[in-house]
């Protein structure tokens, strides 16, 4: 599909960075970092992208089998692929400081991905963390999806009528979606909105802007499910917080 816009578009392949993860889909493999797995995904990317090589590839979780015993394998699989002119840049993602710590060493990545938003200062955004010092020792950079907290940052949840989510849906049992915690979080935005503006647009663009205002942070990816909501994630593309901006966030929302 993304081929298929970018040439509907008039827009060559390589005027656009593109990123993908293996890791995901096993298929018929015994695991999905297995080399030949790693290779053939890879090679049919290539195919459905129309393009000889995948700008940034990552590894999409730190489960490499029992006691790592993929690990060597699939690193040494993903250098092949950039000595052969595939990849050019090599990303680890994560859900942990010690699945990165394991990792990293081996797969030596260039960037690091995971979650990092105003309410969790688990990976970049605290100065010192693990993964904080992880980066500056091996000079990484990192991508944070969930920026918005999953749509928490932006005062969209009522505590009368908190959401329900279809089954399936790894939100349906998380105490962050509970009536208690969006009564809990409501006023904290309201700080926000008081000092930034209460419009969607507006909390948005703080949300992102306080991740990519974190040392390191290369690029944030906001989701989204309709046109309205890449416009307001692109809105405030332009503006930029203040370090007394930053400031005032992390305590408003500690």
């Amino acid at each position: 599909m993304l081929a298929r816009v970018l040439e509907r578009l008039g827009v060559k392949s390589t005027e656009v960075i593109i990123a993908t993860k293996i890791g995901h889909f096993p298929g018929t493999a015994a695991h999905a970092y297995e080399p030949a797995h790693i290779r053939h995904q890879c090679e049919q990317s290539l195919i459905n992208l129309k393009r000889d090589y995948i700008d940034l590839y990552y590894f999409h979780h730190g489960d490499f089998g029992k006691q790592g015993e993929y690990l060597e394998d699939a690193a040494a699989t993903m250098d092949a692929l950039v000595q052969e002119g595939k990849v050019r840049l090599k990303g680890q993602s994560a859900y942990s400081a010690a699945d990165f710590e394991r990792a990293v060493p081996v797969v030596r990545p260039q960037v690091l991905q995971s979650w990092a938003h105003a309410l969790d200062d688990q990976f970049p955004v605290r100065p010192g963390s693990r993964v904080s010092r992880l980066m500056q020792e091996h000079d990484l950079t990192f991508v944070a999806f969930s920026p918005l907290a999953q749509a928490r940052l932006l005062d969209k949840y009522d505590p009368s009528k908190p959401p329900q989510f279809e089954p399936g849906d790894h939100r349906q049992n998380s105490k962050s979606f509970s009536a208690e915690a969006i009564a809990a979080l409501k006023p904290k935005l309201e700080k926000l909105k008081g000092r930034f503006g209460g419009t969607i647009e507006d909390l948005v663009t703080v949300a992102l802007q306080y991740v990519l205002a974190q040392p390191r942070v290369a690029c944030v990816i906001p989701g989204f499910r309709n046109e309205r909501q890449a416009a307001c994630n692109v809105g405030g593309a332009d503006r930029s917080l203040s370090e007394e901006d930053i400031s005032f966030v992390r305590e408003a929302l500690a």
